[in-house]
């Protein structure tokens, strides 16, 4: 199907070489829970050493700090970072028909200016320096977590992120899709109205509403009670997975999450999304709220990958900063 282009950027289940990750530095973010959030990061990357290994990029001067809290083990390189969200900065890698690695250096403007970004719009090329991949720049500004691929030909975003002025303003949609097949070897190109209400930083990342688990098959964020402000926009978007079909022509399967109750982290209401999991080689990270409705969302994460090892983790000062854990790390697809 993939006649666009000879790059291919890879599902995020297949095998991956190591996770890339990068350590909090913007405390006005996390306030009072600075601390409860490098030990959700430094505990995240634990996890996933479980499984694979982990580069943590670190702003000079707090290597100490990261190798304290994560423990050995953890691979530490020191790179200039304005903040702590490697899935958004970070390089996307994509291979070519040789199967040689290619890192997608796209444009990072801290999600159309809200945030510092003098050092994050660089961390791309130096990441890609450090692991000796090649860099190709593209003039889009994309952060990864606004993509979802099915490493087919498939990929799922949504409009109100990636249609937004603050991004690629003159941008049309046809400009944006053809710089999307371009580089990442995408023929079909699905379009989500909506992220979360509660998503304030990113406009709408489709990582927090939506991400394909196979070729052909998403898991997206339900809501079954009209009362929620959210109810209308992600029925909206379901309508639309519900109807739509694959670069193969296939039509799309969807497994639906419930959306669960906002938790408190101080005195402020903060979304722990399920949906923002995370695939590591043999396992799934899911973040989860700590509370009483983890182990039947476990309990749906396990049915739906009886072929893989499911770990929750606790990430509710992960959710305070805008995020969960596909927010802070990326994967490196390993070498074939």
């Amino acid at each position: 199907m993939m006649q666009a282009t000879q790059l291919r950027m890879p599902s995020e289940w297949e095998a991956h070489e190591r996770t890339v990750m990068s350590w909090p530095t913007l405390r006005e973010i996390w306030g009072g829970a600075f601390d409860q959030a490098k030990n959700e990061y430094a505990a995240t990357a634990r996890a996933i050493l479980g499984f694979e290994p982990v580069l943590m990029v670190v702003n000079p001067g707090d290597e100490s700090d990261a190798v304290n809290r994560c423990g050995p083990g953890i691979e530490i390189v020191s790179i200039p970072i304005d903040d702590s969200w490697m899935r958004d900065s970070g390089p996307i890698i994509t291979c070519d028909a040789q199967s040689r690695r290619i890192g997608i250096h796209f444009q990072f403007n801290g999600y159309g200016d809200r945030f510092s970004h003098a050092q994050d719009r660089f961390v791309g090329p130096h990441v890609l320096e450090h692991l000796k991949i090649d860099n190709q720049p593209s003039e889009l500004v994309l952060e990864g977590g606004s993509i979802s691929v099915d490493g087919a030909g498939t990929l799922v975003t949504t409009e109100q992120c990636l249609l937004n002025a603050n991004r690629n303003p003159g941008w049309t949609r046809q400009e944006i899709e053809c710089e999307l097949r371009s580089q990442l070897g995408v023929e079909k190109i699905i379009w989500l109205r909506w992220g979360r209400l509660e998503d304030l930083h990113t406009d709408g990342h489709v990582d927090l509403v939506c991400m394909f688990i196979r070729p052909g098959v998403v898991i997206a964020q339900g809501c079954d009670d009209p009362r929620d402000p959210n109810h209308e926009r992600l029925q909206a978007n379901l309508r639309v997975l519900r109807s739509a079909t694959d670069a193969n022509g296939n039509q799309l399967q969807v497994v639906e999450l419930p959306l669960l109750p906002l938790v408190e982290i101080g005195s402020q209401k903060v979304m722990v999304s399920n949906a923002n999991f995370y695939f590591v080689n043999g396992g799934l990270i899911v973040p989860v709220a700590g509370g009483p409705d983890d182990d039947a969302v476990l309990a749906l994460f396990r049915r739906t990958f009886p072929e893989r090892e499911i770990v929750g983790l606790p990430s509710r000062a992960i959710a305070l900063g805008g995020g969960g854990t596909h927010c802070i790390t990326q994967q490196i697809p390993a070498v074939k």
